[in-house]
């Protein structure tokens, strides 16, 4: 545990600055539990985290406006969640970029479908300064403060190692399920 622990303050600040570039929940969650426990500090991932989300939907945002021949063959698959996206994105405006942040799965659509109906870029560049601190914000200080709880059901998960598996997957599975039947229903 200490090794492993000893390589997360090593690279997790690497780490963190990766996945937030690509607007990862979870490695932020693991930021904010890892500087309760003191292996990180707290600001300098706060500022890590919404420095790198920031850049990775502006770089979303840049594909979609100036390259979308390019990434066209990459999306072939995904037609109706860009068309969810770009839903969300008519119905709630400004409000999309905010909202896009917390959604898996469509997370990383939202700013392609913004670019490519020509939405402006320095209003989308504005508005996703506010965006990214009210996301990496909510969701580590979150963690940071549900750390104790979190290192509580870590111990207990020591006695139970199948218990972990079982809850994650039971997660993942009910996501799954809620996302099929809200994008599937007429």
């Amino acid at each position: 545990m200490e090794d492993t622990l000893t390589s997360l303050s090593t690279w997790g600040y690497l780490a963190l600055a990766f996945f937030s570039f690509g607007g990862s929940l979870v490695v932020v969650a693991a930021a904010g539990v890892l500087s309760y426990m003191g292996e990180m500090n707290l600001f300098m991932s706060l500022a890590i985290a919404i420095v790198f989300n920031y850049i990775g939907d502006m770089f979303l945002f840049y594909l979609g406006k100036y390259h979308k021949e390019d990434i066209k063959p990459y999306f072939q698959k995904h037609k109706r969640k860009i068309a969810l996206s770009t839903l969300i994105m008519r119905k709630y405006g400004v409000w999309a970029i905010f909202i896009q942040k917390f959604l898996y799965g469509i997370k990383t659509l939202v700013p392609i479908s913004m670019a490519l109906s020509r939405y402006d870029f320095k209003k989308f560049g504005f508005y996703n300064i506010f965006a990214s601190i009210f996301f990496v914000t909510t969701i580590m200080l979150i963690s940071y403060y549900a750390g104790g709880t979190i290192k509580a059901l870590y111990d207990s998960f020591k006695e139970y190692p199948w218990v972990p598996f079982v809850v994650l997957f039971g997660i993942i599975g009910a996501i799954w399920y809620t996302m099929e039947h809200l994008t599937k229903r007429r």
